[in-house]
């Protein structure tokens, strides 16, 4: 159980891993219970995991750029190369899971382009498993228990699946670029015996990200990582650590990716609802 608590808001909640047969498809179960914090918005930002979340009580509000929130009890979402805008009224409760995209097509029945940028409804894809996931979530009064429930449901749909996976070559690409993303898209393309259109078209038909954007999503996860944890952190080291070519190359990608420089997420960032380290 970890917990912290400030002037303005208290956040408690607790992180394990998933059962040993669900470690290659999910790395994280992490419930939350966020309260008292001012109403403002939170940034769901870019990684090379797919986003499920369940709520418990108040739901998760998701700003598009134009129009009303779409609000979701339970969501499942893609990868993107952009932040998605969360909308909060200072409380949040609920279980985040982050899934790989071959946890994607095990658990979920889809590749994680399917799931598209932004979110779908969880019970669209879970189907008759939802409502005894969501139900017994609910009823659990402990988050041991909560992540027993669900390890049960989850390693029931993977053995209904048949654990039907990603092309052994197509999930090398992924290893290499999300593990090496300074990596040339070209040589992965190369190493594979492949054209980079064709590795291009492969990515974008599993993932939804052509190589090149996996790979940027990739560092800049692995930057805000780093940032999360305990500091101070120069920008410039982060930015070697993690090889950009200077802290401008770093800045400018947090921009493009996050839709801030860091030191303003840093600054700015105070409810640490989902996908945070």
């Amino acid at each position: 159980m970890t917990g912290s608590s400030g002037a303005v808001g208290v956040s408690q909640g607790a992180r394990q891993r998933p059962a040993p047969l669900l470690r290659p498809f999910v790395r994280w179960y992490e419930g939350y219970r966020l309260a008292g914090f001012p109403p403002g918005i939170h940034r769901g930002m870019p990684s090379p995991e797919v986003t499920v979340i369940i709520t418990f009580g108040e739901p998760v509000a998701l700003l598009p750029d134009v129009g009303p929130p779409d609000t979701f009890d339970a969501l499942a979402s893609g990868l993107s190369s952009g932040p998605v805008i969360i909308a909060h009224t200072g409380f949040q409760h609920g279980i985040q899971l982050s899934l790989t995209p071959a946890g994607a097509r095990a658990l979920l029945g889809v590749p994680a382009a399917a799931l598209g940028s932004w979110a779908v409804d969880l019970e669209d894809v879970l189907g008759v498993d939802y409502r005894e996931l969501n139900d017994g979530l609910a009823g659990a009064p402990t988050w041991p228990e909560r992540f027993a429930i669900l390890d049960r449901v989850l390693a029931r749909r993977l053995m209904a699946s048949g654990e039907v996976g990603i092309d052994s070559a197509l999930s090398q690409a992924w290893r290499m670029l999300v593990s090496d993303p300074g990596r040339p898209v070209r040589a992965v393309a190369d190493e594979l015996g492949w054209s980079r259109r064709h590795l291009t078209g492969r990515f974008v038909a599993e993932f939804g990200l052509p190589p090149k954007e996996v790979a940027r999503v990739a560092r800049f996860h692995r930057s805000r990582s780093l940032l999360r944890t305990a500091g101070p952190h120069r920008l410039a080291d982060v930015a070697a650590v993690c090889g950009y070519y200077d802290q401008a190359h770093l800045a400018r990608e947090w921009r493009d990716l996050a839709g801030v420089p860091p030191s303003r997420w840093l600054a700015e960032e105070v409810f640490p609802i989902v996908q945070d380290e």
